[in-house]
């Protein structure tokens, strides 16, 4: 997909909607009468609204995946990092894409099985083998005696859950930056994985 100035705003204006209203309450028509512009020459710039949401949704698989894997790159210059460096870097990363693209990250945790089925196949995907990459970090932790016994897949899922739910809560202007957040849901998370009695 080519990117260009107006496809960018499309996909802007369209996360705007879809957040608000929902994939299925948002028609093309909306889109377009958002951009002031006729429906006609929105279809000039996009095939479809599922064109629209899956341009959307995969931008931001992408940008989960870079941020992850740029959290744990630049903890590679160090000393074998341990389980505990790790899912903090992870768990900021995600928090930092979430935060800094709100409206994106609501339609990518919302609106993402509202994709047609080959590409919602091939997102699951995505999402499964990012989710993979808290499963491992946490199963060193365990296996090293840096977590407690707990189910890395189960302790993955939890993680991601919050981080995710901060779509419904997180405001740009409220009293927590960004960093502040990812910082926060850091030590949250490195507490439920190491807490006494997390495995019970």
């Amino acid at each position: 997909m080519v990117e260009t100035a107006r496809r960018r705003e499309i996909e802007d204006i369209a996360s705007a909607l879809f957040r608000e209203r929902g994939y299925a309450g948002t028609s093309v028509r909306d889109i377009a009468r958002a951009m002031d512009i006729q429906g006609a020459s929105l279809y000039s710039h996009v095939a479809s609204k599922q064109d629209v949401l899956r341009a959307i949704v995969e931008r931001m698989a992408t940008r989960f995946e870079h941020a992850a894997d740029e959290a744990l790159g630049a903890l590679a210059g160090r000393a074998a990092p341990d389980p505990t460096e790790r899912l903090i870097a992870l768990v900021r990363s995600h928090a930092a894409v979430v935060t800094e693209d709100l409206e994106r990250a609501t339609v990518f945790v919302h609106e993402w099985r509202s994709l047609e089925p080959d590409s919602r196949a091939r997102i699951a995907r995505r999402r499964d083998a990012y989710e993979r990459r808290f499963r491992s970090v946490i199963a060193d932790g365990v296996a090293s005696g840096a977590f407690a016994d707990l189910d890395p897949a189960v302790a993955a899922a939890f993680i991601l859950t919050a981080l995710n739910g901060l779509v419904a809560w997180y405001r740009p202007d409220g009293r927590l930056a960004p960093g502040q957040v990812g910082s926060l849901y850091a030590a949250l998370a490195i507490r439920a994985v190491t807490a006494t009695g997390a495995s019970t």
